[in-house]
């Protein structure tokens, strides 16, 4: 009898739940509105009254010429050791002595010892240590130590 009592008991316990949770179900509904956020106004922007071209990027930037698509494009990208690296230069690629001058494009690049500074406008990008050049039949190949990594990226010009 009591096994009876009991379960009756739970069933009209979990009936009063249900009815209790179905009459108040709009107090535990999660209503969302739109709201508007105050922004302040946008500054202006500066004006060069006398043609001044605002201040271009610089810094350190291995990968330079890569990011550089209107000057030169990559035609490949090789990295491991030294050995593998310099075996897949370019067949016929002379290397190219320090201090040089090269110019593609609006691209000019300054090799100075064993780095090298990339200019294009106002932007001014340096290649840092060890970084060697050298120039085959329509392709430069830049040849990047570091940190006893070595890294060889193909360049192929960009024709006007």
């Amino acid at each position: 009898m009591l096994k009876y009592l009991a379960l009756s008991s739970v069933i009209i316990v979990g009936v009063a739940i249900g009815v209790a949770t179905w009459v108040n179900r709009d107090l535990i509904r999660i209503k969302i509105s739109s709201v508007y956020a105050r922004v302040a106004p946008k500054p202006a922007a500066p004006t060069h009254s006398n043609g001044d071209r605002a201040a271009g990027f610089a810094g350190d930037a291995p990968w330079a010429l890569s990011a550089l698509p209107e000057c030169l494009s990559q035609v490949s990208k090789s990295s491991g050791s030294a050995r593998y690296v310099r075996g897949r230069i370019p067949s016929g690629a002379a290397r190219i002595e320090p201090p040089a001058r090269l110019t593609y494009g609006d691209c000019t690049i300054a090799i100075t010892g064993n780095a090298a500074i990339v200019y294009r406008g106002a932007d001014r990008f340096r290649i840092p240590p060890s970084v060697e050049f050298y120039r085959a039949a329509g392709l430069l190949a830049v040849v990047r130590e570091s940190d006893g990594n070595v890294e060889l990226r193909v360049y192929q010009p960009i024709l006007p």
